[in-house]
């Protein structure tokens, strides 16, 4: 069952979650530095990083109906809706980035709704999807959405997608630090160090991944089935000819 939309904005108001906001903001600014000009949708829980795609053509949320939704944003026109994760209400291959957050972990057809953002995603688009890494110390805090529903390893989570007709493009963890508020004065430079002398994982695993490419494949040349079989079966004996005279037809 997912989180309702009030306990996800109720985390991220609070240190913990503006933490956590920062920094894979971070990642996602680094990941895609320009948008102009490109439609983005996110899915699951993604306002509180949508706020950083305004120079985007159009942006959009769409939250799962067993979530909730919440007016995004505040200050604007509404571009917020509610959707079902089997069927979402848009065109397909209309958005050019899709980002998923809070969206994988707790639906009840992961599968399916990766499929789904896969028909949304145009052509060259690229999709960046967030999910809870298993092993990490933010996949354990039930204080935290990350807490809840099916954590992935970076493996599972690469299966899942080019079992969605996507392919993986690049990936990366974030938030190293532990969800302890002694340690969020911190957080931003352990998140530089921790990479390289940590042996475990981050807490959250960002992967981006595009289209599948089509391939095209050339058919074999068929052979018939007397060519199967030549040299297998006796070949026919010539048929004697008509030793009666014949009448040539004219064609007109």
């Amino acid at each position: 069952m997912r989180r309702p939309v009030q306990d996800l904005n109720r985390f991220y108001t609070s240190p913990e979650g503006l933490v956590a906001k920062r920094l894979i903001a971070r990642k996602l600014a680094e990941a895609w530095p320009d948008l102009r000009g490109l439609d983005v949708l996110g899915l699951g829980y993604c306002t509180p990083y949508l706020d950083h795609f305004n120079e985007a053509r159009r942006v959009l949320s769409a939250m799962p109906a067993a979530q909730g939704a919440e007016i995004w944003p505040a200050d604007m026109r509404v571009r917020t809706t509610l959707v079902e994760e089997e069927a979402l209400p848009f065109p397909t291959g209309l958005f050019d980035r899709i980002l998923m957050v809070h969206a994988l972990e707790e639906s009840p057809m992961p599968q399916g709704l990766l499929l789904e953002a896969s028909r949304l995603l145009a052509p060259n688009g690229k999709l960046i999807l967030g999910v809870a890494a298993r092993g990490g110390f933010w996949a354990h805090a039930e204080k935290t959405p990350f807490g809840y529903g099916q954590p992935y390893s970076r493996l599972q989570l690469e299966s899942a997608l080019r079992d969605a007709e996507l392919e993986p493009l690049a990936w990366s963890y974030a938030l190293y630090a532990p969800p302890l508020r002694s340690l969020l004065r911190w957080a931003g430079a352990l998140e530089n160090v921790l990479p390289r002398i940590w042996p475990l994982t981050g807490g959250l695993i960002l992967m981006e991944a595009g289209r599948r490419p089509f391939v095209a494949h050339t058919p074999r040349p068929q052979k018939s089935i007397l060519q199967e079989l030549r040299g297998v079966l006796t070949p026919p004996q010539p048929v004697p000819t008509s030793r009666l005279p014949h009448k040539d037809h004219e064609i007109a």
